[in-house]
């Protein structure tokens, strides 16, 4: 199966998986006498494991990681769920941060008159101290 027939199948762009295989992510494919990539079965399967780990968030790292255990079936499913809970942990994280940047920009724009006057609490906000340059201060 070529690139652009894997790229379909799987819904990696050939891009991507022409960047997984750079990375070592990905082995690289036989190629054909044209010097074609040619995918297997095992191939795709492993692309639409990347792109279901990367539609989770997951790192490249972890996703090595989670590849290599993938490929090991002598594996300790201990490992996997360990990745698999740090990343909660960072998601989670995320997600915080995420909503007390909204609070902050709802809070924002309750304050807005959002008329014609030009003060405005939201680019007040957004506008920095003024720096001072202490070592050119006489």
């Amino acid at each position: 199966m070529t690139i652009a027939q894997a790229s379909a199948i799987t819904g990696v762009s050939a891009k991507m998986i022409r960047h997984y295989e750079s990375i070592g992510l990905i082995k690289a494919p036989r190629r054909t006498e044209n010097r074609y990539r040619h995918y297997s079965e095992a191939e795709l399967h492993e692309l639409g494991f990347i792109r279901r780990s990367r539609d989770l968030g997951f790192s490249f790292e972890d996703i090595r990681q989670l590849l290599s255990l993938w490929r090991d079936k002598a594996r300790s499913s201990a490992e996997v769920k360990a990745i698999a809970l740090r990343h909660v942990e960072e998601l989670d994280q995320k997600a915080a941060e995420l909503e007390a940047m909204s609070r902050t920009l709802k809070h924002l724009a309750a304050s807005c008159h959002g008329d014609d006057r030009p003060d405005c609490p939201i680019l007040d906000a957004l506008d920095p101290p003024k720096l001072v340059n202490s070592c050119c201060d006489p």
